[in-house]
């Protein structure tokens, strides 16, 4: 009789288990779908710039040598530069692993095009993806050319996950008019998770990842959280579109304010620490190499050798080194030009001010510039200026016309006259002298005399 009572228990316990699941939809099987599997979760926070890239492709790289499973972008950015949002999407259309956007909050601009790369896209309640216009470093619509070739990536993308390009393209293109999605025509496209799965760019809503898991059935999967290490957080930082032109900014006045300072002292050092400082944010973030190095040590040889050298030429070759190594370190050519377009305006504004305040007396320029002068009060005299001859009387050896050759007291000058020519042995007085300059005049009395004898 117990054994029957206890069978019964245990029958009545299965099928109550078993009703449960059914009505509150407990993911039992899904649990045990995600076991033994690895879950890369990768975020993608802040501003879309070559540092985030950089980071990128180290964790999906790690992700592919440790055989996941399955790669999650947790996605926050209100978007940045077009050029890393290319290569990021290049990279994400080139991972053979099942890959998943989850908006956490905003996926706006190259954001939402990182998340049309995915596999898959789920959203939470509160975000949004879209708005996604191309805009310029200083705030201005790009040209046509940027915003159409924009416009077709951001499609390209939307069609390689078969998701419909027309909203791709009113993300990007104010013309498309789509009022009953909030975007009537002169305005981006911004998709709520509600009309983000209406149009079948959104898989799901969900509130937290645990859900988001167990839509994938990867409930109960292993996860590896990445995280970007020190480095490339300064790397982030130090490719940031705003702090490149401040970082040049800085290292030419720190180095222009050195040559006014005596010895090497804050300014030529803040100088420095601002170029190592920009080099190592790019060389980190994969932008620069060491030959951009070598290009910048040489340039700063050259110039140092063209203050002891005169010339000019070792100096220009050391200025276009330099530049040549700046250039090498960018990945857009046009912002470069205006970082150190920037830099050079601060330079030459600092230097300015500093030289009419400062003037050339202080600093590195004292010990280049010759400042002693031979003046007649040191007894320094170009020439001798003979005042005793003034009033000697002589007489014209050769013609003068107006200069040539007299003799006074013995003595061979060389004379001019006031202007007017004088014959060979005619009478002179002295009636000037300026340095070695002699003026003479013509003696026409002592001439008359002559004549009437």
């Amino acid at each position: 009789m117990n054994k029957k009572i206890i069978s019964a228990f245990v029958l009545m316990a299965g099928a109550s288990v078993c009703l449960l699941t059914h009505l509150f939809h407990i993911p039992a099987v899904q649990a045990a779908e995600g076991e033994g599997k690895l879950v890369y979760i990768i975020p993608v926070e802040k501003e879309v710039e070559r540092g985030l890239e950089a980071f990128l492709q180290r964790t999906t790289q790690e992700a592919a040598e440790e055989n996941a499973d399955h790669i999650v972008f947790e996605i926050d950015t209100p978007g940045g530069r077009v050029d890393a949002a290319g290569q990021i999407a290049e990279m994400l259309q080139n991972v053979e692993i099942p890959t998943t956007a989850f908006i956490t909050n905003e996926a706006l601009s190259a954001g939402s095009y990182i998340a049309l790369n995915t596999d898959n896209i789920y959203m939470k309640p509160q975000a949004t993806m879209g708005a996604s216009g191309v805009i310029n470093s200083d705030g201005t619509a790009a040209d046509k050319k940027a915003q159409s070739a924009w416009i077709a990536s951001m499609k390209s993308a939307a069609t390689s996950k078969d998701r419909d390009p027309l909203y791709a393209e009113a993300m990007a293109n104010p013309a498309i008019d789509l009022p009953e999605y909030g975007a009537p025509e002169g305005e981006f496209l911004t998709l709520g998770p509600t009309m983000a799965v209406e149009v079948g760019y959104a898989e799901a809503v969900v509130n937290h990842r645990t859900e988001l898991l167990a839509k994938l059935g990867l409930q109960g999967a292993e996860l590896v959280e990445t995280e970007t290490t020190l480095a490339e957080e300064i790397a982030r930082f130090l490719t940031n579109p705003v702090v490149v032109p401040i970082l040049l900014s800085l290292a030419s006045i720190g180095l222009i304010v050195e040559l006014y300072s005596p010895g090497f002292g804050i300014p030529g050092s803040i100088g420095l620490l601002s170029l190592v400082l920009f080099f190592y944010g790019h060389i980190v973030a994969g932008l620069a190499g060491y030959e951009a190095i070598i290009l910048l040590v040489l340039g700063i040889i050259m110039i140092i050798v063209e203050l002891f050298v005169p010339g000019g030429i070792i100096g220009l070759l050391g200025i276009g080194a330099v530049v040549g190594a700046l250039f090498m370190s960018s990945a857009d050519m046009g912002h470069m030009a205006m970082s150190i377009g920037i830099a050079l305006i601060v330079s030459i504004i600092v230097s300015v001010i500093l030289f009419k305040t400062i003037g050339l007396e202080k600093g590195f320029f004292k010990n280049i510039i010759l400042k002693d002068a031979t003046t007649t009060e040191q007894g320094y005299v170009s020439s001798i200026n003979r005042l005793d001859l003034i009033g000697l009387e002589g007489k014209s050896l050769t013609m003068l016309r107006p200069s040539g050759t007299a003799v006074f007291n013995d003595e061979r000058l060389d004379v001019v006259t006031e202007g007017a020519f004088v014959e060979k042995d005619s009478p002179v007085k002295i009636v000037k002298t300026e340095g070695s300059r002699i003026v003479v005049r013509q003696i026409k009395n002592h001439l008359t005399q002559e004549d009437e004898k």
